[in-house]
């Protein structure tokens, strides 16, 4: 384990060397140190099993220079990064690959500059830090026991796969630059996220827990969520294809705004023209009840970063309220790019994520932290229910992906668990899994709320990054697609 004060000597140390260089105009050195611990489940109840797997632990550190020189009337940036290596040799030899990688880039205007003051300090918990392999797996069997317990009490002790993973996330970093930045972050994050199947009743439940420390973390909860889910579902039914009213769950809310939604709202994606709201900054683009921001400052929440990985203090970024759309995401070279008179963007989302963390070989790209959705009037769940009256309560949804680019808005996705048909107001009978595809678009779902729920949850979808914390959002006249209508 490296730890924040060899980063932070080594930032130091590397950005004296780089001073002694010649034709270099600014520099930034960030290094890194992440360890992202996997406890993964397969437990089945008919064939012998261990149940919980061994853990794997993915670790790395090293540096990386992202470095401007001069080269005649002209500045050329590059960058460089080496893996394992914190030495003096390590940073000539990131130097190295930076100048030889430099290119002139017009749009390039500085590297960042100290602004403000981080509003999250001592966030980490020092007992993930030092976690022991053996508490480290003795989440997962937590994670299992409870949903084998909720099963066992449903009198389902036969053909039940139940699958998932906990993880772990451990991540150090410091950044030093010859533009004042001088600063370190150290983040944990936890995360069950459980599937439980029961094959004879062909159904299928899902259920997470997230938190940032160890003693709130409930991995039993998740399971014990799938568990009930799985078993609420039992006898699913398919429906007509049609439009259909519908209630999008936490989780399918938040695979779409993962997917489709908050990647049309950064600046990268304005400036390949890659989004529905291309020219329309100002104008409103989705029902006035709808409000939508970017905060990484939260404390508690997994997405939450004292400083981005390009130094700047995290913060509130506001993308649409009232339904009017109000800003975008930004690193500082977007943020410098589209600068202007008008808009002024806060480079509030520069981060360098790879799978398992902060990633000292990548450049700083554009990622959310933790997306806020609400409602500017918010309902209860029954207030919502009754507002749709027949529809279909989606719980559950995967593979979601923009068809034709995402300056369309098109979208797709399969309903997988988790949901059920609406009937007078009320949760009627479950939907059978996988026999239901959504095919819509973006800008339908933005201004065809029904209603929005005051009550919101904390959300995870495999891939992401960021936090959404999602309520529950009715739209009408979704279209929903019997794609198995040979099945019986």
């Amino acid at each position: 384990m490296i730890k924040t004060e060899d980063l932070r000597t080594a930032v130091a140390d590397a950005l004296k060397q780089i001073k002694k260089q010649k034709n270099i105009i600014d520099a930034e050195v960030f290094a890194s140190w992440n360890d992202l611990i996997t406890i993964r489940l397969n437990y089945t109840s008919d064939i012998p099993c261990n149940g919980v797997h061994e853990p794997k632990s993915i670790q790395s550190y090293g540096l990386g220079i992202l470095a401007t020189f001069k080269k005649g009337n002209r500045i050329e940036t590059g960058f460089g990064s080496v893996t394992n290596d914190l030495t003096k040799e390590g940073v000539l030899e990131a130097l190295a690959k930076a100048k030889r990688n430099r290119v002139y880039d017009p749009g390039f205007k500085t590297l960042p500059e100290s602004v403000g003051k981080p509003v999250l300090a001592n966030y980490h918990d020092k007992r993930v830090m030092g976690i022991s392999g053996k508490d480290a797996v003795g989440l997962g069997w937590k994670a299992l026991d409870g949903t084998l317990k909720a099963l066992h009490d449903g009198g389902h002790k036969k053909t039940i796969i139940i699958g998932g993973d906990v993880t772990i996330l451990r991540e150090r970093m410091a950044i030093k630059s010859t533009k004042g930045i001088d600063d370190f972050d150290e983040t944990t994050s936890l995360t069950a996220n459980i599937t439980a199947m029961i094959e004879n009743k062909n159904v299928k439940g899902t259920g997470w827990s997230m938190d940032t420390h160890l003693a709130t973390f409930k991995p039993e909860a998740a399971g014990r969520e799938a568990a009930e889910s799985a078993m609420r579902t039992i006898g699913g039914r398919k429906i007509r294809s049609g439009k259909h009213n519908v209630i999008f769950g936490n989780q399918p809310l938040t695979d779409i705004v993962s997917n489709v939604l908050i990647p049309s709202l950064d600046l990268s994606s304005v400036y390949a023209s890659n989004t529905p709201f291309l020219g329309k900054l100002g104008q409103e683009i989705a029902s006035s009840n709808l409000n939508i921001f970017d905060d990484g400052s939260i404390e508690g929440e997994i997405g939450s970063k004292k400083i981005t990985c390009e130094g700047m203090p995290t913060g509130r970024t506001d993308l649409v309220t009232n339904g009017t759309l109000t800003g975008f995401l930004a690193n500082n070279y977007y943020a410098q790019k589209f600068r202007s008179n008008l808009y002024n963007p806060i480079p509030r989302n520069g981060f360098r994520y790879s799978t398992n963390g902060r990633d000292y070989k990548n450049k700083p790209g554009i990622f959310p932290t933790n997306v806020i959705i609400e409602g500017s009037k918010e309902a209860s769940r029954e207030s919502l229910l009754k507002q749709v009256n027949n529809g279909v309560y989606i719980g559950r949804i995967w593979y979601t992906y923009a068809i034709n680019g995402l300056a369309m808005g098109d979208f797709t996705s399969t309903i997988i668990a988790d949901s059920f048909s609406i009937k007078d107001g009320k949760i009627a009978s479950p939907l059978k899994p996988n026999t239901i595809r959504i095919n819509t678009n973006i800008n339908h779902i933005l201004n065809n709320i029904i209603g929005i729920t005051k009550k919101k949850r904390s959300t995870l979808v495999w891939g992401s990054r960021e936090v959404v914390v999602a309520p529950e959002i009715a739209v009408s006249n979704v279209q929903l697609d019997n794609v198995t209508g040979f099945l019986g």
